[in-house]
């Protein structure tokens, strides 16, 4: 057994059980710590609790080897107990990489320092693999930048198990440090990944160990890694949250199916079609699964005929919602007026978040939030007056709802489009009150013209249009003016019905399903025909809507 030893130039199967026994401790230490950081990508849990318990599952299954034992049977009980142990989203993703370490390690009876570079390369292929949709700025990164790092090193610098896992650490502390500039929602709120700290602190662990200090992890408790990058910028008044979770609400659902010839890559593909933050791992025999759903009787219903069930975990999202929001609202600096909108999309999340409002709600065409998602947002901000921006017109009345069920004073500036709610806090002034804010902000509703072009869901005729399944079609402050096979020729023809004398600003934001260049060759259009007019062109990200357009 490896102590007090400054290098090693290998290390035994006992080795890597105990080493990462006693990282599975120093994790125990700040769970409760990484647990606050869970603000991305969805709040559907606690990413300290669900690594830790992933991890004494992985132990307990490590237990039954002997001191005898290979790194290889050693790796791959643990990769069992890690799979049959996982909890949540980063449990899931642990296990993944537990079940890569397994695979480079396969027939090894002790690890050296190019085994472990080997380890940790597949450990970071494999947990890729595991996702339908991996995200950078995540545990994801976190593990590929540790084992690049080690690579790296290893290749100038021997084969020590110690310097090359004194690598990897430094590696991972930078990576988590970074991960706020890969992803916006992080940076916003000031914090680094959770899953990628928590992986940071078990290779940590594990170092420490290895260099003789099990003692000292006794005695004192990890610092964890903060975030290299500045806060987003914004105005003192300015928090935004919730910058758009995969999918705000629903279930968190996790089990395992037992069978024989069980196919994990075709069930991620099916599973891919019935829900989000789909994690699928696993072997012919036992398969893990995690999923984001609205129905998982679906689900169940789905997977039945392929095998028994286990370990089934059913989690309310909106519930979890509701603590993440009461969390974040310790964060947030008082303000005499606070401003909660309905947005979609990252660009347009942006675009309110710098125009000062306070709070997001996720929502728009398609996924209106209850009154109950509403009053969470205006509870949780830090001021006794709200103003609501429903920014679509299926909301207003919901929006109108809050004001029974809350102490603070609520407003309702009922604008209707995105184009009304930019309108509206364009007006606002912070050292005016509140009345007088509410009626500038209506009044500025009143002054702009919303442009909207999306595709028919179906065939209808409507004023009197013959409308073909998937044509474009062009509205124009909520009347239907133009029908295309193309959205840029119905923005063009929309624009078209429009007095552009009367403007001097013209603001296009481009959806999610629309490329840029597209929208620019719009707004050279427009700008070679009305000259004098201000274009501008930003990416809004909405979904649906191929283009949501201001006229001021």
């Amino acid at each position: 057994m490896v102590t007090r030893k400054a290098q090693a130039r290998s290390i035994s199967g006992q080795d890597l059980r105990e080493m990462f026994a006693a990282a599975t401790g120093w994790l125990e230490k700040c769970a409760a710590d990484i647990d606050a950081l869970n603000v991305f990508p969805v709040p559907d849990g606690d990413t300290g609790t669900n690594m830790l318990l992933t991890m004494r599952s992985s132990l307990e299954e490590a237990s039954r080897t002997t001191d005898n034992s290979g790194a290889s049977e050693v790796a791959q009980a643990m990769a069992r107990g890690a799979l049959i142990g996982a909890r949540g989203n980063s449990g899931v993703i642990l296990s993944q990489i537990w079940n890569g370490l397994a695979q480079g390690l396969e027939g090894k009876k002790t690890i050296t320092g190019s085994d472990l570079v080997k380890a940790l390369l597949q450990a970071s292929t494999v947990a890729y693999k595991g996702l339908s949709n991996p995200v950078e700025g995540t545990i994801l990164t976190v593990m590929r930048e540790a084992a690049a790092a080690a690579k790296a090193h290893a290749k100038d610098a021997g084969d020590d198990v110690v310097s090359v896992l004194e690598v990897t650490v430094d590696a991972a502390k930078e990576s988590v440090a970074n991960t706020p500039s890969l992803l916006p929602v992080l940076r916003e709120a000031g914090v680094v990944d959770a899953g990628g700290e928590g992986l940071y602190i078990l290779f940590e662990g594990a170092l420490h160990y290895l260099k003789g200090e099990a003692e000292q992890l006794k005695l004192r408790k990890p610092w964890l890694v903060a975030s290299s990058v500045p806060l987003a910028a914004k105005a003192p008044h300015m928090v935004g949250i919730a910058a758009m979770p995969e999918v705000p609400y629903g279930y968190c659902t996790n089990f395992v199916i037992k069978g024989h010839g069980l196919d994990p890559d075709r069930l991620r593909e099916k599973l891919g079609k019935r829900g989000q933050s789909v994690i699928v791992i696993g072997n012919d025999s036992a398969v893990r699964v995690h999923i984001h759903t609205f129905d998982p009787g679906e689900i169940m219903h789905y997977v039945v005929p392929q095998g028994t069930l286990h370990e089934i975990n059913i989690r309310n999202m909106d519930e979890q919602y509701r603590d993440f929001l009461q969390m974040q609202k310790e964060r947030m600096p008082t303000v005499d007026i606070a401003i909660v909108a309905v947005v979609v999309g990252e660009g347009l999340t942006n675009v309110f978040t710098s125009l000062g409002t306070t709070a997001i709600v996720p929502g728009g065409q398609t996924m209106n939030p209850s009154t109950k998602d509403l009053l969470q947002a205006v509870e949780m901000v830090a001021s006794e007056k709200v103003i609501i921006l429903p920014n679509n017109k299926n909301i207003v009345l919901t929006a109108g709802q809050v004001q029974s069920l809350t102490k603070k004073t609520v407003k309702v500036v009922p604008a209707k489009t995105i184009p009304q709610g930019v309108a509206a806090l364009l007006a606002f002034d912070y050292e005016s009150d509140l009345e007088t804010n509410v009626q500038n902000m209506e009044e500025a509703t009143r002054a702009v013209r919303s442009i909207e072009v999306t595709r028919a869901i179906r065939s209808t005729r409507l004023g009197g249009f013959d409308i073909k399944k998937r044509q474009a079609i062009g509205f124009l402050d909520g009347d239907l003016v133009a029908v295309s096979d193309k959205p840029e020729d119905v923005l063009a023809e929309v624009l078209g019905r429009v007095n552009l004398d009367e403007a001097e600003v013209i603001t296009i934001y481009y959806g999610a399903d629309t490329t840029l260049a597209d929208t620019e060759q719009v707004g050279a259009l427009v700008r070679e025909k009305y000259p004098r007019l201000q274009v501008e062109v930003i990416q809004g990200g909405q979904p649906h809507y191929n283009y949501i357009v201001s006229l001021e």
